[in-house]
């Protein structure tokens, strides 16, 4: 069998025939031959007259250890669509690439696995070229349409550099959390710039908006879809109720240090069998984790310290008690109910003449609309969240990222929903 013949067997390059190989110090170069005649602008449009010719080498998958080279003549076209000359597509690689579909898809799907530096290792490739494959892999696969047909999505932000550098990150609920855009930084003009990419059409579509009680996301989605029904994550909303409930605590223990100062320790060993002297102050401070655990977690210690509390009828029980009271919003078995729960304990706070919860009671009552309309919809923002540490462990993974844009390819490779499909599995 001639060595053509076997590597057109073996290779099976689309497009083309092999009329030649060449074994050099580099590699195995093989000289290709296109079957088609007319030339194919990126842009789709399509002429036989040819620009200029020249010769071009596409890496593809190794063979062994050695590396193999696409050899072949291409070609540029003056393209009227465009407006320029461009260089000719071919089937084999992808605009712009110096290596093959078959190599790129293989960067794109360790990638997605594995960090930079084994994908380096493995195909003997540089960092950057890793990052240019995913940006050309993403930016195919990645088109206008996952935004079509978005009814409830969850916008979240997510620290990627030191600095309060932010991201702002945008899912769809209907298809488990898949990223439908990303952009940098945090404001109002950053998610603004998602709702004009949606267009009006789209924005009009939205149903609900799940984000946290921000005033920026709260700006940009009022005014690019205001018919939205805007659902603040539950998170937000407890996370409010155990820094109300520290708050206190602290306030308490300051109070009994004031009351009760802890006497100094005398002189010398303590007598064999004497008790410590009681320091109420220090008692008082690690109540922490038995007023903000889940009662159903609580050791027999913290229930201890629970059931001392409502004994002594301590402020600090009552702020148990409207802590949990909040948190049964989310454990309402019908969530028609939730209006009523919800202003029940409203009525509740605002006179408890604890500081820190009266507090609270302001900011619940001003987005009450947006909590009932989570409990209703139960929408949430755990998906985001779960979104968020991921994306921290692939920026992690890389080592951090010079450009945001890089990043952004990697997001959406590994958590937008896209299947790179190996060359084994054509």
């Amino acid at each position: 069998m001639r060595a053509t013949t076997a590597f057109n067997k073996m290779l099976v390059v689309p497009g083309a025939d092999v009329v030649g190989v060449t074994f050099s110090p580099e590699g195995i170069v093989v000289d290709l031959r296109r079957r088609a005649r007319r030339l194919t602008c990126p842009c789709g449009w399509s002429t036989r007259a040819v620009y200029d010719r020249t010769t071009r080498r596409w890496r593809g998958l190794d063979l062994g250890s050695a590396r193999l080279f696409l050899q072949a003549e291409i070609r540029r076209l003056d393209c009227r669509s465009c407006g320029r000359v461009r260089t000719e597509t071919v089937p084999w690689a992808r605009p712009a690439a110096r290596f093959t579909r078959d190599f790129e898809d293989l960067v794109a799907w360790l990638a997605q696995h594995t960090d930079k530096t084994t994908v380096t290792r493995l195909l003997r490739t540089s960092w950057e070229t890793v990052a240019a494959i995913v940006v050309r892999v993403v930016a195919e696969h990645v088109d206008s349409c996952r935004l079509e047909d978005l009814y409830r999505i969850g916008v979240d932000e997510v620290s990627y550099r030191k600095g309060h550098r932010y991201l702002t990150v945008v899912a769809d609920h209907d298809r488990d959390g898949a990223v439908v855009w990303a952009g940098e930084g945090r404001d109002h003009a950053v998610l603004g710039k998602f709702y004009d990419l949606l267009g009006e059409h789209g924005c009009t579509q939205l149903e609900a908006v799940s984000l946290d009680m921000g005033g920026a996301y709260q700006k940009a989605t009022s005014s690019k879809a205001p018919q939205a029904r805007q659902c603040v994550d539950p998170f937000h909303v407890v996370k409010l109720a155990n820094e109300a409930i520290d708050r206190a605590r602290r306030w308490a223990w300051n109070v009994e240090r004031a009351t009760n100062p802890t006497s100094k320790r005398p002189w010398g060993r303590p007598p064999k069998g004497s008790t410590p002297p009681p320091n109420k102050p220090r008692w008082v401070k690690h109540t922490r984790w038995a007023l903000l655990k889940d009662p159903d977690a609580l050791n027999d210690n913290q229930l201890e310290v629970l059931d001392t509390l409502r004994r002594e009828r301590s402020v600090l029980y009552r702020c148990w008690q409207l802590k949990e009271g909040l948190r049964d919003l989310y454990r309402l078995r019908r969530p028609n109910d939730a209006a009523v729960h919800l202003d029940w304990w409203l009525a509740w706070a605002c006179r408890c003449r604890i500081p820190s919860f009266v507090t609270l009671s302001k900011t619940i009552r001003a987005n009450r609309d947006r909590i009932l309309a989570a409990v209703e919809l139960g929408l949430s923002n755990s998906k985001l969240e779960g979104l968020n540490s991921k994306i921290r462990l692939i920026n992690h993974r890389g080592y951090g990222h010079h450009t945001a844009t890089a990043l952004f390819a990697m997001i959406y490779l590994c958590c937008g929903g896209i299947t790179v499909q190996l060359p084994t599995e054509r």
